[in-house]
């Protein structure tokens, strides 16, 4: 017979650290970039996020709070999301620090940003894939008994997509060729996508 840990998340789950984002896990990183209504450029990476329709383009990340990126998207209505590779890993995780709004996040992390065509937040330009997106939801999340949780679900359109061209191979975006990461559980925990961990299973029918 197997042995089970169970728990009641609302009783404190009795473990060296919550497994829910061990569980649910690697996640796609929501790498967003945005401006704020003074122009001031934000990027920040986002654990909590995911494609959620094909037509329109639907990609949505959700918020520990009411950060820059939630606000400047609230205040502009735009924003972009750029691929985290292994390549940019390091990077990337230089903008998960906590900077004071008026700070250049693009400058203060050392990453050269490339404008976008359609919006006026910019890509991180060593990112061989970036959405350029607008906001279709702004959404404050609740708890089972409607309480209002200091949680922001944002909920943007893919309205211009740039692809690496390298990335291509008879019009098939390659997925594992970008070296894409995403993120694990504990406190340092991340996975890459690389193509000996590939395999092909089709749906029946």
């Amino acid at each position: 017979m197997s042995d089970w840990h169970f728990y009641e998340p609302a009783n404190g789950h009795g473990l060296t650290h919550d497994p829910l984002n061990a569980i649910i896990a690697p996640r796609p990183i929501g790498w967003i970039g945005s401006v704020a209504a003074d122009g001031v450029r934000n990027l920040a990476p986002y654990s909590f996020f995911n494609l959620l329709c094909y037509r329109p383009p639907l990609i949505g990340f959700s918020s520990v709070g009411w950060k820059d990126s939630v606000a400047n998207i609230q205040a502009t209505g735009e924003f972009t999301w750029n691929l985290a590779t292994r390549e940019l890993a390091e990077a990337m995780n230089r903008t998960s620090a906590t900077l004071a709004p008026h700070i250049d996040e693009f400058d203060a992390s050392g990453i050269e940003a490339a404008p976008s065509r359609l919006v006026a937040p910019p890509r991180v330009a060593g990112s061989p894939v970036a959405f350029e997106c607008r906001l279709t939801q702004l959404i404050q999340l609740e708890s089972k008994e409607g309480a209002a949780l200091d949680q922001w679900l944002v909920i943007g359109e893919a309205v211009g997509i740039h692809i690496r061209r390298d990335m291509l191979d008879g019009g098939i975006y390659q997925t594992a060729r970008a070296r894409p990461i995403s993120r694990g559980g504990g406190p340092a925990d991340y996975f890459e996508a690389t193509p000996d961990s590939q395999f092909q299973m089709r749906r029946p029918g």
